[in-house]
């Protein structure tokens, strides 16, 4: 069988797959609903497959990548209870205090994605930190459907205060220059927001395809903005014009971007909506953005 190219599959199917990862259907609702499409040569289970997270071959930056320096600390959870799990990754032997980037995982805890995006942020310059909002369940557990269903089972604003407590350890950390900025997917996208929201002192915010904060939130955001969002994705985008315009109401700082013929989840290197250019692009703005406003 041919193996299957990403334009050879439907919109339709990249829309089942965002209702699946957004827990608006359940892994056999998905697979039924794919049956719908297994024409043509191609099968159920091949797409399945194809549209399935691949974390073995799609790193940016190796875990063993020698420029960077990588390790797993501990800090404490305000709400969560005990501790937060959380890769902590810098530039191989960094001779200066370095600006500090949170990274945000989606809504299935801190997967082998979100940990190469740390590396990433490293290998740019800066002392990331990717906490694993999932540690009190006990953490990513390995794959995607169930770091989903555990995510689930925690409380959205509980999570927000452990990565504001990272914002915490980090402003403390003795690399850390106590310039901070936060990056997020998703979920994370809405935890970028929402820090911005939250803390006073961060410098920087960039939500990827983030869920908004209401117009009485967005008054006491004093980071400025850098907003990615994929121009096919309907669910996120029909909150951006309530929020652009509270945004102006209030004279915010803030950059957005609209990514033409993408998905959500573009900047995801794992999975089929992963767009190349579209990536590399909003995480080149993403990093000159953070170089300016963490300086």
């Amino acid at each position: 069988m041919k193996p299957i190219k990403k334009e050879d599959i439907s919109q339709e199917v990249f829309d089942l797959y965002d209702d699946y990862a957004h827990n608006k259907l359940t892994r056999r609702q998905f697979v039924e609903k794919l049956s719908l499409y297994a024409v043509g040569g191609l099968t159920v289970g091949s797409l399945l497959s194809f549209m399935s997270p691949d974390y073995v071959t799609t790193l940016l930056v190796p875990k063993d990548d020698p420029r960077v320096a990588s390790d797993y600390v501990n800090y404490e959870s305000p709400k969560g209870g005990g501790t937060i799990k959380a890769l902590l990754s810098t530039p191989d032997n960094i001779k200066a205090q370095l600006p500090g980037v949170i990274v945000v995982h989606e809504n299935r805890g801190l997967n082998p994605y979100i940990e190469d995006v740390g590396r990433q942020a490293a290998l740019a310059g800066f002392i990331s930190i990717a906490p694993d909002a999932l540690t009190p369940l006990g953490g990513y557990p390995g794959n995607d459907d169930e770091g989903r269903e555990l995510q689930r089972q925690r409380d959205r604003n509980e999570m927000l205060e452990d990565f504001i407590a990272a914002f915490d350890y980090l402003k403390k950390h003795p690399s850390c220059n106590g310039n901070i900025g936060v990056v997020g997917f998703c979920f994370g996208g809405w935890i970028s927001n929402m820090m911005a929201v939250r803390v006073p002192d961060l410098k920087a915010a960039v939500p990827f395809y983030g869920g908004q904060p209401t117009a009485e939130e967005t008054k006491q955001i004093q980071a400025p903005l850098l907003i990615h969002y994929a121009e096919l994705d309907t669910r996120v985008n029909e909150g951006w014009p309530a929020y652009e315009a509270a945004l102006k109401e209030h004279d915010k700082a803030y950059t957005v971007h609209f990514y033409p013929g993408v998905n959500h989840g573009f900047h995801n290197t794992t999975t089929p909506r992963y767009d190349k250019p579209a990536a590399d692009l909003a995480w080149e703005r993403t990093v000159a953005f953070f170089k300016e406003k963490l300086k």
